[in-house]
This record gives C-alpha cells, sequence and structure tokens, in this order.
C-alpha cells in the first residue's frame, strides 16, 4: 500500500512539474518575442541560479554526492543546448506544435533507459508511449507542413526533443544520491555560466519584463524541483509517458495569451494522450531507487 501510495505521489508530481514547465514555456515565449531566444534563454537560467542558491543556503548547502559534478556539467550542457533550440522554436510555431515535435523525446527515453540506466525495456510502456504519440499526431492534425522557414523551427524543436531525452536520463540518474536541491541548482547554474555571453548583444530590458524574468526562473525551478522528486520513485519509462500530459497545458496557455486556436483534433489528441498515461501508471513497476550512474565520459 504504502509504494502505491509514493508510486501516485510520484505521478502527481511530475504531471505538476510539468505544468509549471509549460507555463514557463509561455513566459519565454513572449520574452523570447521581445528580446530574443539567447537573452531570453540566460535570463531563465540566471534567474533561475539566484532562486536556487537562496533554497540551497536555505537547507544547509547540501554537497554533491560523489562522482556528480562531471554528470551535472554534462547535463547542464545538454540543458543549455535543447534551452536555446526550444526557446527559438517556440518564437516560430504555436506552443502546442512546439512541445508536439518535442514529443520525440519521450520516446527514446525507454531505449535510452535500457542502455544506460539498466532499466528493462518493457513492452507496456514502450507501446503507451507510441499511443501517446499518436495522440500528439491527431492533436496535430497530422504530419506538420515543414515548407519555407518552418523547416527550421521544425529541426531545432526535434532536436531539443533528443538533447532532453539525454539531460532526462542525467537527471534521473542523479535524482536519488543528489536530491531536488542540488539538481535544481546545479541544471540552472551551468547553463547560466555557458549562455552568458548573451548579454554582450542584450539591449534594455524593462522593470517589468526583468519581474517576467525572475518568474520564469521561478516557475521553471519548481517545475524541475517537483521533476526530481517524482523521478525518484518511478521509473524512466513511467516518466516519459507522463509527459505527454503537457500537450493539453501548451494548448491552453497558447490560446489564452496567443490567441492559439485550440482545434477539435487537439482535445481528442489530449484524450488519447490521458488514457495512455493512466494505463502507464496503472500497475508501475517496482521502482529502482538506486539507479547505476550514467557514463559520462
Amino acid at each position: 500500500m504504502a509504494a502505491r501510495t509514493n508510486n501516485i505521489v510520484a505521478l502527481l508530481q511530475v504531471a505538476a512539474g510539468i505544468a509549471a514547465l509549460c507555463v514557463m514555456d509561455a513566459l519565454v515565449k513572449y520574452l523570447a518575442l521581445r528580446h530574443g531566444a539567447p537573452l531570453t534563454t540566460f535570463g531563465r537560467y540566471a534567474s533561475g541560479t539566484i532562486i536556487a542558491l537562496a533554497v540551497w543556503q536555505w537547507q544547509g548547502r547540501p554537497r554533491l554526492a560523489p562522482g556528480g559534478l562531471k554528470a551535472h556539467l554534462l547535463r547542464g550542457a545538454l540543458i543549455a543546448m535543447m534551452a536555446l533550440c526550444f526557446f527559438w522554436a517556440i518564437t516560430q510555431l504555436s506552443l502546442s506544435l512546439a512541445l508536439t515535435l518535442a514529443f520525440v523525446g519521450p520516446l527514446l527515453v525507454p531505449p535510452l533507459a535500457a542502455l544506460f540506466l539498466k532499466e528493462p525495456m518493457q513492452p507496456r510502456f514502450v507501446i503507451a508511449g507510441l499511443i501517446g504519440f499518436s495522440g500528439v499526431v491527431v492533436a496535430a492534425g497530422g504530419v506538420p507542413d515543414l515548407a519555407g522557414t518552418r523547416l527550421l523551427a521544425v529541426l531545432a524543436a526535434v532536436a531539443a526533443a533528443l538533447l532532453y531525452g539525454l539531460a532526462a536520463l542525467v537527471l534521473r540518474a542523479r535524482a536519488a544520491a543528489d536530491g531536488a536541491t542540488l539538481i535544481t541548482l546545479m541544471g540552472a547554474v551551468v547553463p547560466a555560466v555557458l549562455l552568458s555571453p548573451a548579454l554582450a548583444m542584450a539591449g534594455p530590458v524593462g522593470g517589468i519584463d526583468l519581474a517576467l524574468m525572475a518568474a520564469m526562473g521561478l516557475v521553471g525551478n519548481i517545475g524541475v524541483q517537483l521533476l526530481a522528486r517524482g523521478y525518484v520513485h518511478l521509473q524512466a519509462q513511467v516518466s516519459a509517458v507522463m509527459e505527454f500530459t503537457g500537450l493539453p497545458w501548451a494548448a491552453l496557455l497558447g490560446w489564452l495569451f496567443f490567441d492559439e486556436a485550440v482545434a477539435p483534433a487537439t482535445l481528442l489528441g489530449a484524450a488519447i494522450i490521458g488514457g495512455a498515461c493512466l494505463w502507464a501508471a496503472r500497475t508501475p513497476a517496482r521502482p529502482s531507487l538506486s539507479p547505476p550512474p550514467v557514463q559520462v565520459p
């Protein structure tokens, strides 16, 4: 009973974390349209670093477990590249379509988890992932048109998905050893340092936009904290299927703030995605609380 309760709480944490990151994406789109993707990306992680440092100080300055630094440097570099690609893509595409393309990433998690984390690739999770992705295709109204300048945006979103899948595996491998506080801090400070050259090309940023950048960092950190806590109790394959719950949030936020129409197909796709998530979560396999570390070159 206790294990089942832990799994339900973990699923709710992951779902809430994904919703928080969708809110962050909406803030990112607004700011990136005004200030460009590089500066907006730096602002997200710079503000996230300040907030994460305060939490780290308040919680007694926890230290990384042995072997964690290389893994977090790798994850930080992956996050920086992923964010640049995805944040630029959402300035060119609707939030729901950009997230649809990003769902290529979760489909890669089961084979990558089997390779790096030694998790058995269970057919049920693979099938649930494919069902969830079919819901994404339905929601998008079929395969997107790649003509014209949209091609670069589509490629950027797909590249971000691949980078996200790799970064998620490192997060999954370090979640139990380092804890949510350090996961969040390292996932903000490393990208902020790598993206700091964007300041050289920055123009003036008003007070309201600075406040929105701070809010972007706060919401992003909350999302990462929730994901890190949920990942401790879930296999990566279960977490991957839960990623599909982001589509309804992206469609809603795009409609509310950017006047992006929500087609009936999006609602049907969301229903398919929800069914896949519920099926995958129905009888979760026994979690591995201490997964082997990712092999970092």
